[in-house]
Formats: C-alpha cells, structure tokens, sequence
C-alpha cells in the first residue's frame, strides 16, 4: 500500500476527554461540538463519529455543503450556522440538518417554504450575522417554531466587558422569542463561568487542543500530532546557509534533517527559525526559512536517518505564540496532504 510521506495522528481519547472535561464545565447544559471546516482540519466525520459514541448530541456545521457530507451518519442532532439561502432550500427541507435562521429575510424564506423547527441567531454586539432588536420587533419570527435561540460572544477570549454586555443583551432578546433552549458560550466561553452556560454550549478551539482561556490550561489535551518523513540527512558546514534568502548560517559544523512539510500543509512561515520537531521529549529546532513542501531541522548529535519520522511541535498555544499564527488558523489551515491515523 502506498504511504504519503506526511502523516496528522489524531487522539480519540484527547478529543473525548477534551469533550467530557468541557461537558462537565458547563454544569446542567448540554454540550455540543462544532465541527465546521471538516472538524476544524482533522475530519469532521471522525470527529462527529467519535465524539456521538461519547455522547455529544449536538453538532454545528456552517453550510449546508458541510451537512449533507456528514448526512450519512445519522447523528442525533446537526444544525447549519449560515442559515438557509435560497441555493440551499432544497437540500434543506430533506431534513438532513436545521437551519440557524440569522436574519429576517432567512425567517420569512423558512416560513414561506413550511419549513419546520429552526434554530435562530441574535446579534448582542457582535454585528456580523443575526438578528436584532428591531428584527423582533417587526415580527420576523411570528409563526415560527423556534428550537434554539444562541448569540455569539465577540471577545470571550478578553477580559472584556463586552461579554457581560452581550450576555445581557441576549437574556432581554431572548426572552422576546418563545424557545425551547437558549446557547451563548463557545470554548472561550464555557471557561467564563456559570452565568454563561444556559442549556446547550457549543464549543469548537478546546475540543481540538485549543486553549482559548488561561482556565483551560492543563485541562484540555492536544489531539492533533502532525508527523513527517526524514527525506534527506545532510552536513551543513560552519559559514553555509540553509534555505531560501540565506537566513541561517551555520554558526559549526551541523547535522540537517529536510522534512517533507511546509506551508502548503499549513505551517506557515512564521515558524521560520521558531518552530520545532521532538524527538521523544527533545525538542529539535528548525533553522532557516520554512518553505511550500520542506522544512530544516538542527539534529546535530541525535540517531536521525533518511526515512525516519519526526512529530513536529503542534502544541497549539505554543505552536501560535511561534508563528504568530492563531490557534483556529493553525488548525483549519491544516493541509489537504496528510495521511490522517488514528
């Protein structure tokens, strides 16, 4: 069998235990997953088969493309974040996936076309999809049967006030639409406490190794281990350069790995000279420019041979504060080139 020289292992027990340890934060709600952007890189149907068995009931997707990939697998619960356009209406009332209604033109479509039980989006300060008070007050609702009504905190990341205002503002909006259940916190705000909670929160970050929050530090677990082929060990002499514009020179005589990865695969080039492989705990740095398909790594005085595998350094808080990048860039970014192990 053919084997790609660039592997993403992935941790069912860190993605489960992630799930129970924020299922368990949020006290009396339910917790669902966001599985958006194929399970934020590492496969949205592995992530929502796994995470079913463990007893997620409810999922969220953007589209309704990303729905109709997961329609097979019958799960318990799957909602669509974007609504329902007109494209989308079709595929839709098959009944596959509900939509979150974000505007009042989505209400009236879902209304006219005698769609079902839809969830809906207030806007409490973020101001890019949902609707507002004025929305309500005009009546786009009437006539529907409303699920979930959720809100989106901006800033929950921050210690902001933004998200006790926009908390506030979604218990006044909410409670001028009759709805089974109401949804605030995302990862970040699961870790903002109780108030929060309500009856379903929905994160995405944590579950994947994500820490949004210093309260999630040693609390949620890393899931994904992007590991690449050793395809060449070279001795690089003291005073020679290493990759593209020459921006590291070999202070002695050093021994290089060249690893089949690169910013194609999504790490990007602010890990240029910053990012790293293990070698069990031994952490190797990488020298020079990162480039499309390869990438350097120092292993001078380590049993490194043409061939072998490194794990490269995909601690995501870490992995960010490296490249600049954030942790949600690092991992949708995540290229199509991986060979994808359980």
């Amino acid at each position: 069998m053919f084997e790609l020289p660039l592997r993403l292992r992935r941790d069912a027990d860190a993605l489960v235990a992630n799930w129970r340890a924020l299922a368990r934060l949020s006290g009396t709600a339910a917790c669902g997953a966001a599985i958006k952007a194929d399970g934020y890189g590492l496969g949205a149907s592995w992530v929502a088969q796994t995470l079913a068995a463990a007893g997620c009931r409810d999922f969220f997707v953007a589209t309704w493309a990303e729905a109709a990939a997961l329609a097979s697998l019958g799960l318990p619960s799957l909602s669509v974040f974007h609504g329902v356009r007109d494209e989308d209406m079709e595929l839709a009332l098959s009944g596959i996936a509900t939509p979150v209604l974000n505007t009042a033109t989505q209400a009236s479509r879902w209304r006219s076309a005698g769609g079902g039980a839809s969830h809906v989006m207030l806007d409490t300060g973020m101001n890019r999809l949902g609707l507002d008070e004025g929305d309500l007050a005009a009546g786009a609702l009437d006539g529907l049967t409303i699920d979930t009504v959720m809100s989106h905190l901006a800033s929950a990341d921050d210690e902001s006030a933004q998200n006790s205002e926009q908390r506030g503002r979604f218990v006044a909006m909410a409670e001028k639409v009759a709805a089974r259940r109401l949804s605030l916190a995302n990862s970040a705000g699961i870790a903002l406490g109780p108030d929060y909670m309500f009856d379903l929160t929905r994160p995405g970050l944590a579950l994947y190794g994500g820490v949004p929050r210093p309260e999630l530090a040693g609390v949620i677990a890393q899931v994904a281990f992007p590991e690449a082929q050793v395809l060449q060990r070279r001795t690089v002499r003291a005073g020679e350069a290493v990759g593209y514009n020459a921006t590291w020179v070999a202070p002695a005589d050093t021994d290089v790995a060249i690893l089949n990865y690169g910013y194609a695969d999504g790490y990007f080039r602010g890990f240029s000279s910053r990012g790293g492989a293990l070698l069990g705990d031994t952490v190797l740095p990488l020298i020079g420019r990162v480039s499309m398909d390869l990438i350097a790594i120092d292993v001078t005085g380590h049993d490194v041979a043409e061939g072998d595998w490194l794990t490269v350094d995909f601690d995501l808080p870490r992995a960010a504060a490296q490249s600049g990048m954030s942790q949600y860039e690092l991992l949708t970014g995540l290229g199509t080139r991986f060979e994808r192990i359980d």
